[in-house]
């Protein structure tokens, strides 16, 4: 699969602008690439301003995402603030050339920006299959939450994804638990950050990065905006997988 993480600012707060930028980012892009990963509330920075800025499944990021996949002829993925039944969601939502859509709500609330006071959490974790692949998207936060991002018995999946507005300030811990996340579930991470100041006076430094089921670094983006794309491996995976095969000793539970 070849896998392309996108790390840029964010205008605060501002859909349309937004939008527009990624198009013009994307452009080159165009079939020589089968998923792009964007970052947390790409249309709008982290905002709790989700009365202002919610949108429907029906609205015009939605309508943006699908038009990029087929333009692109690859699926993207990233989230946004929907609004669903009179609740929000920070929802990631993965969208394939042919118009499929799946999402995932965020299940782990960020309560040190008061985001549970806004936004519903999500109780199921989403598995999605592309390209022969079976990947596991999450949202920022959730990160720091190895349960709810462990292999499940008999089926695991090869990728798991974190679309985040990560700070600055725990930058290390970013930059710390991806590859954990790796290691321990043996599989590709991608996480993709933004750069710059937010509308809440935030700082963030990027540091997206993919890495291999070993906990590798394949590619970092620093400081600076940026785009990468990688071809990865899945025999590759596998094979190392089956001379290392910690996962079938994992502990069995069940998340309530």
């Amino acid at each position: 699969m070849r896998l392309t993480i996108v790390q840029h600012t964010l205008q605060w707060e501002n859909p349309a602008a937004n939008r527009s930028a990624f198009a013009d980012l994307l452009t080159p892009l165009a079939s020589l690439t089968d998923l792009i990963v964007l970052p947390e509330m790409f249309t709008t920075g982290f905002s709790m301003n989700a009365g202002a800025l919610a949108e429907s499944m029906d609205g015009p990021t939605i309508g943006w995402l699908r038009e990029q996949a087929v333009r692109l002829q690859a699926a993207l993925t990233a989230s946004f603030i929907c609004t669903e039944n009179g609740r929000y969601f920070n929802r990631l939502v993965f969208v394939r050339p042919d118009g499929q859509l799946d999402y995932y709500d965020k299940r782990h609330l960020f309560t040190l920006a008061r985001e549970h006071e806004t936004f519903t959490p999500g109780q199921h974790p989403l598995m999605v299959e592309w390209a022969g692949w079976r990947i596991r998207p999450l949202i920022c936060y959730d990160l720091r939450f190895p349960v709810w991002s462990r292999q499940p018995a008999g089926a695991p999946y090869d990728l798991l994804l974190y679309v985040a507005n990560w700070p600055l300030r725990r930058g290390h811990h970013w930059r710390t638990l991806l590859p954990a996340r790796a290691v321990e579930n043996q599989c590709y991470v991608a996480g993709v950050n933004i750069v710059g100041t937010d509308g809440a006076g935030l700082d963030y430094q990027g540091d997206s990065g993919i890495w291999d089921y070993a906990g590798q670094a394949i590619c970092q983006i620093s400081t600076q905006p940026g785009m990468f794309t990688v071809q990865l491996q899945r025999e590759e995976m596998l094979d190392y997988r089956s001379k290392l095969a910690f996962l079938a000793d994992a502990d069995t539970f069940t998340i309530r």
